[in-house]
């Protein structure tokens, strides 16, 4: 299984880091390789199962994850169907005293497929650090560039 995890300091607020990773009917509008995204369950209020569209050059896949809440603190993701054999990926929001927030990103993965992993591992960790930034990006879009809100 192959894993990564990135922990940032971001200016924002928990709150707003928390909003933006858990709407993910948005991702399409800004996350490397996600084409689409649709919520199609809601197993309690913080449970979803999502289904996911993502490519990779001509490649395309479909898979759905659970996706547990825990507001402002925490957002866990589980693949339950699709290419992955498995797939967690844990998100944190950790308040800091100055103000902002400490983000800390883990994932951990492994495809069905031999020759999908082997092809997706060798650039992985910069798959994921991008994945990562995207997100960094899409908050100074929506929230701006300045001190936590």
């Amino acid at each position: 299984m192959k894993t990564y995890a990135e922990h940032r300091r971001l200016r924002f607020s928990p709150e707003q880091m928390f909003a933006l990773v858990a709407d993910v009917e948005r991702y399409p509008d800004f996350l490397p390789w996600c084409i689409s995204t649709r919520v199609v369950g809601r197993d309690a209020p913080d449970r979803l199962r999502v289904e996911m569209t993502v490519g990779f050059g001509p490649m395309r896949d479909t898979y759905t994850s659970l996706v547990k809440i825990s507001p402002s603190e925490e957002i866990g993701v589980e693949s339950l169907d699709g290419p992955f054999r498995e797939l967690h990926t844990r998100w944190r929001f950790d308040a800091v005293p100055q103000g902002g927030t400490d983000v800390g990103f883990e994932i951990a993965f492994a495809f069905r497929s031999r020759l999908l992993q082997a092809m997706i591992g060798r650039v992985f960790d910069e798959a994921a650090r991008r994945m990562v930034r995207s997100f960094e990006k899409r908050a100074e879009t929506l929230y701006g560039k300045g001190n936590p809100r």
